[in-house]
């Protein structure tokens, strides 16, 4: 989610089309000058205090800085700690026009979301976003300022509150229970050789997210079951534009980061479709506004949007469009909470499929509590520990997102260093989260580390060793949502069904490049055989 520019290789998408171009302009404006040494800069004036600033990455190119390092096909985590364990925890490097800090120490990250937390609460954006997402209206991306510290209390006191989300829970369950009658009875197709046939849960959690996000967020019911099987022709074209969305906020433009070349983004195409995209995202979203405004609902059964129109007359909007806010922040919610849950809830199942003996364990512990006489309910989850652990685990191998990026407001001293004001700061989640320093066996999937030594450790963004969601103030405000939705789901998945991979095979745990989301790279694709009675799955027996 915060990382927007880096993860497309940008010398082979863009440097082996546009290299004549660019190296006249370069030659035009720029003077060819060698790289600074390296080492940390110290300067000593008497009778005051010595400025220390952090290693510099040696090899920087004029204008494109150190973008030639992500052409190599390596995920820029992977490289990122191979320069750490040459520069040190805290390095510098220069992306295009962007000084940036890299951080991959706890102790460095907290001094950053505590001692200096308002100092780095910018979110930066980018051009995609500016075009499609609201982002100067929207939580994800609005500068910190009084107007996002409205926008913050709002999500965290009506929209995501331990009362509002008790208040949903009906409607979650709801939804999550379509989606089950729907994976009971694709268990019962055969192929032609009366074989059962794969299904691909990839793709399965991905209509579960929308199912529940779009009731919560719009009153949509069944919206990702509607998409899957093609049946409504709006939802189908919302969800065309939403992947088309994550298609191109994953593109690394040169606008963003190399200003004096930003025009040759205009022949590629890509901006104009992402005004196209952003414009019919628009026009749905005003749609359903609009259809929210004719409707009354009840207190009891309102969705986001009722919420927002409730309150966005009596709050205060600090010169921003009132219809514009409300769009901005369900837009928020949306992707904050659907592609998110399909990529966690995907990596728990293809680490659990690997590693069969924390997956009985998960279940033993599901029967003990719940028995096969019944569902796995919300009230269950609590007490589920060992999957919680197992929740925890995965993040910390496959979080969210591998890098996490802030802007710095002004000049700030972190860990020592003279860090000055506009410098973007980069913390490596991957390799901080795979500290051998921090973590036992930090490459091994070993759940039962969260009920020993790591136990007090969770996700929430107040222990800087493990950070899935983010920290500071820009931690994520749905953590409790996506939780409760995932236990749920990944309970009664594993609670009702055997599941076998093909052949007997391993999961393939390789990830996708480009993007802003840590995504499984293939489907995933799986035998399930009901364990429970077919009356337990609510369909006709």
């Amino acid at each position: 989610m915060d990382f927007s520019s880096l993860l497309l290789l940008l010398l082979n998408t863009w440097i082996s089309a546009y290299s004549m171009a660019a190296l006249l302009a370069l030659v035009l404006v720029y003077n060819l000058r060698m790289t600074k040494s390296s080492s940390s800069k110290t300067t000593s004036l008497k009778g005051k205090k010595i400025i220390t600033r952090p290693p510099a990455v040696t090899g920087a190119w004029p204008v494109f800085g150190h973008l030639h390092l992500f052409g190599s096909g390596e995920h820029p985590h992977e490289m990122l700690s191979k320069l750490a364990e040459k520069y040190g925890p805290s390095f510098t490097m220069k992306f295009g026009k962007h000084t940036t800090l890299v951080v991959s120490d706890t102790r460095v990250v907290k001094e950053c979301f505590t001692t200096n937390d308002t100092l780095f609460s910018n979110r930066p954006s980018t051009i995609a976003f500016d075009l499609m997402t609201y982002a100067t209206d929207s939580i994800a991306f609005t500068p910190y300022s009084p107007y996002w510290r409205e926008l913050r209390k709002i999500s965290t006191l009506k929209l995501l509150s331990n009362n509002r989300l008790e208040s949903i829970k009906q409607l979650r369950t709801s939804e999550v229970s379509v989606c089950f009658k729907e994976l009971y009875d694709l268990t019962n197709k055969k192929n032609d050789n009366g074989a059962p046939v794969p299904i691909d849960l990839k793709r399965w959690f991905d209509e579960v997210s929308n199912n529940v996000i779009m009731r919560v967020i719009f009153g949509k019911q069944n919206f990702g079951s509607k998409i899957v099987l093609g049946e409504d022709q709006e939802a189908v074209h919302y969800k065309k534009i939403m992947d088309e969305l994550s298609r191109l906020s994953s593109l690394t433009m040169l606008s963003d980061m190399v200003p004096l070349l930003g025009w040759l983004d205009y022949f590629k195409g890509d901006l104009r479709a992402m005004k196209r995209n952003g414009k019919e995202l628009n026009s749905i979203l005003q749609k359903w506004l609009e259809e929210h405004k004719s409707k009354k609902s009840s207190d009891a059964r309102q969705d986001f949007m009722d919420v927002m129109l409730s309150i966005s007359k009596d709050t205060q909007l600090y010169g921003h469009d009132q219809d514009t806010f409300i769009k901005a922040t369900c837009l928020a919610m949306i992707m904050g909470g659907t592609n998110s849950t399909e990529v966690a809830l995907t990596w728990i199942l293809s680490l659990l499929m690997n590693n069969r003996c924390a997956l009985h364990k998960a279940r033993e512990e599901i029967d003990l509590l719940v028995g096969k006489d019944r569902q796995v309910e919300d009230s269950d989850v609590k007490n589920l520990t060992y999957m919680n652990a197992i929740i925890k685990e995965t993040m910390r191998l496959y979080p969210l997102g591998f890098l996490l990026e802030r802007d710095t407001k002004e000049d700030c001293e972190v860990s020592g260093f003279n860090i000055k004001g506009g410098t973007r700061l980069l913390i490596n989640v991957w390799k901080l989260q795979r500290d051998p320093n921090v973590w036992t066996d930090p490459m091994e999937f070993k759940p039962e580390r969260f009920l020993t030594e790591n136990a007090d450790i969770d996700v929430g963004g107040q222990h800087f060793e493990l950070l899935p969601f983010g920290a500071g103030r820009r931690v994520c405000p749905g953590v409790s949502f996506a939780l409760q939705f995932m236990h749920l789901v990944l309970a009664r998945l594993i609670h009702g069904y055997d599941m076998e991979t093909l052949n007997g095979e391993d999961v393939d745990l390789s990830v996708s490049s480009g993007g802003h989301v840590n995504i499984k790279s293939t489907p995933l694709e799986l035998i399930l055989a009901p364990r429970l009675h077919p009356e337990l799955y609510d369909c006709e027996t």
